[in-house]
This record gives structure tokens, sequence and C-alpha cells, in this order.
């Protein structure tokens, strides 16, 4: 059935990923959707992320704003939602999967260090991507 990666549409590193993504996904498993968008949001809140997420809320939450994997009911954030993916791009990018032993706290100081800056090192646009014409059916609207 494949699976639907949600991204923050403003970062240019994340739609860079977007785009390296669908270039190595041969078999087209991957939909996606900005978390901006209104179809992103809806996916969002109801796999619950915006709920479970810890950060600076007052009740402990913080708006999802990072790369999600929904695959198989089941939603995966952060360094495993990205190593999730990597998985199924074949070789050799599929060999960075080894990297899921190292123990998720570690794996996600270095992914959200590396998230907390990720506007300062690539920059940021005004408005989402608009996917071209030949990838749009890869796009929920």
């Amino acid at each position: 059935m494949g699976a639907i990666v949600l991204f923050d549409g403003v970062c240019n590193f994340c739609n860079s990923s977007v785009n390296f993504v669908i270039e190595h996904d041969r078999e087209g498993y991957f939909k996606f959707a900005p978390l901006q968008s209104e179809e992103g949001r809806k996916l969002a809140d109801s796999t619950g992320l915006i709920s479970k997420t810890p950060g600076a809320g007052g009740d402990g939450s913080r708006p999802v704003d990072s790369m999600v994997l929904v695959e198989n009911n089941k939603a995966f954030t952060r360094s495993t939602a990205a190593l999730r993916i990597v998985r199924r791009l074949g070789f050799p990018w599929s060999l960075l999967y080894g990297f899921i032993v190292v123990p998720r706290a570690i794996r996600d100081y270095f992914y959200d260090l590396f998230a907390h800056y990720r506007y300062r090192l690539f920059g940021k646009k005004e408005e989402c991507m608009l996917p071209t014409p030949e990838v749009r059916g890869r796009f929920l609207t």
C-alpha cells in the first residue's frame, strides 16, 4: 500500500530530502504531504503526534515540525522515520538503516541538533514547495 512522508514544506533541506526520496524510490512506495498543508495537518492530528511530541507547550506538547513517516497505520518520527525511509531506497542508501541499532535517544539527540539549525544552514522558503507536474501524483492534496 505504501507510506506517507510528512515534511516541513518551507524547509529547504526537507524539500531537498523529499526530492532525493522521490528520485531513489524506484517503486513509488512513498507519498508526501507538507505538514503545513491541510492534508498534512489532518494526518498529523489523526495519528496523535501533536499531543505525543514532548516540547515546550504548557502541557508538554508541541506541534511536529520535522519529518514524520506514517506506515501501516503507525507514525514514526525523527531519526526512526528517516532510517525507515532510507531502508526502502535500495542499495547503497538502505545500508544506513544499520544505524537503527544505535539507541534512539542518541540518534534523536543528533537528529534534533541538526533539525534545530536546518533553517540557518539551508534556509527557509516563504511558502511550501510546489511539486512539478511529473511528481504531482506522489503528493497528497
